[in-house]
């Protein structure tokens, strides 16, 4: 055997998870992504997704995909730099500069693209990226490739970054990134606080809105409108694969930064371009988005009902403010158990556990869409009850 696979041989934690019945990745789904999907012909509750407005499998969604296939065809054969664009791709980074307040957008063929992409190539040698520690992987990735000094800052702790800031040459570039939803934890960026920051120290902001987007501010818009600060953040990241039901991801920002990198991002340059199918669900999902408040406001009120719900059978879930709840289990083998058990009882959650994050903060991460039903949602309160208070995550009521 060669070293290659001698060496990744020895990695057998998946084997062990699947020989004990409790490994939860890669399971088949075998319909579309709604409240309910089926899995090994099983029907399960999905409160695993982030389609967070229920668009997946709106017609007017695939309506809009199957246009564009019959149009430009299934592929564009090509990077944007080159053969792939397409007349609208330009038109949705029109109006998705236009829907966050910036000068112009570049989209992307992923969401990770995006970060990757960005964080890497916007500074030098010279300059620094701050980043917040439970920043998305693909920030965390991109700053990896970049040649600045990174200083990394506790979360949401402003004290924390200013000391950051602090540490930094004042003439040199500083590029402050961060989620604006965390992914996982479900809390939101203080914004108001990291731009405060950023003016005293004269630094720049990017803003991570993939979770942000769909849920928060005025049609949807994010974080940044949400606080009133998208003036102030120099660049917005949004992503597809979430609200907007497809695949893919856009930077807006100033027209100078856009045009520096359309020609020096190499994730956008050197990968092919979105579908024609992908690009027009998104187009078709940000009308629905702005024309249907309802969605939004359905999706805050099941928000509002989960949160008092979980609160109320005392789970631990954190600092989370919208419809990503974590339920703390503090333990990788028993939240795998408690996903199994949660499964078997017909509700689909994910489980995150290390190196995602320290084992003592490992979770099942809960989700909620605009278009699940009360009743839903009360099924999943209870067998989350039953199954918590079986192992003893949370007390008899008293």
């Amino acid at each position: 055997m060669k070293l290659l696979q001698e060496k990744l041989g020895r990695y057998d934690v998946p084997q062990k998870a699947m020989a004990a019945g409790i490994y939860p990745y890669f399971r088949k789904i075998e319909s579309d992504q709604d409240t309910e999907v089926i899995i090994n012909g099983k029907k399960v509750l999905m409160f695993g997704s982030n389609a967070y407005l229920g668009l997946t499998n709106h017609p007017k969604v695939k309506e809009a995909a199957i246009a564009a296939i019959r149009k430009y065809g299934t592929g564009c054969a090509g990077s944007r730099f080159l053969n792939g664009t397409l007349d609208i791709h330009i038109e949705l980074e029109q109006r998705l500069a236009a829907f966050v307040g910036k000068e112009d957008a570049i989209v992307y063929s992923t969401g990770f693209q995006v970060n990757l992409g960005v964080v890497s190539c916007l500074t030098g040698r010279e300059d620094y990226i701050l980043w917040d520690e439970l920043d998305h992987a693909s920030i965390i990735e991109g700053h990896r490739l970049s040649f600045s000094t990174k200083l990394k800052y506790k979360h949401n702790d402003m004290e924390s970054l200013e000391k950051q800031l602090l540490k930094c040459e004042p003439d040199k570039i500083k590029l402050i990134v961060t989620d604006g939803v965390f992914s996982m934890e479900g809390d939101i960026a203080d914004l108001k606080g990291v731009v405060a920051l950023a003016k005293k120290y004269n630094a720049s902001v990017m803003v991570d809105e993939a979770h942000g987007i769909g849920i928060l501010g005025r049609q949807g818009r994010g974080t940044c409108d949400h606080f009133g600060v998208a003036d102030d953040v120099d660049l917005i990241m949004g992503t597809f694969s979430k609200s907007l039901a497809s695949i893919g991801g856009f930077i807006a920002s100033d027209k100078e930064v856009i045009n520096y990198l359309r020609h020096h991002s190499r994730s956008y340059i050197f990968s092919a371009s979105n579908t024609p199918a992908a690009t027009a669900a998104v187009g078709a999902a940000l009308d629905i988005m702005m024309s249907e408040p309802e969605r939004i406001a359905n999706l805050w009120d099941l928000t509002h009902y989960a949160l008092d719900g979980f609160r109320t059978m005392g789970c631990e879930i954190g600092h989370t403010s919208t419809p990503i709840i974590p339920l703390y289990i503090r333990n990788n083998d028993l939240t795998f158990l408690i996903v199994k058990e949660l499964f078997e009882a017909g509700i689909f959650v994910n489980p995150v556990v290390t190196p995602a994050v320290a084992p003592e903060d490992t979770m099942i991460r809960f989700s909620l869409m605009a278009t699940h039903k009360k009743a839903q949602l009360d099924f999943a309160l209870e067998a989350i009850e039953r199954i918590f208070k079986k192992h003893h995550i949370i007390g008899a009521k008293g």
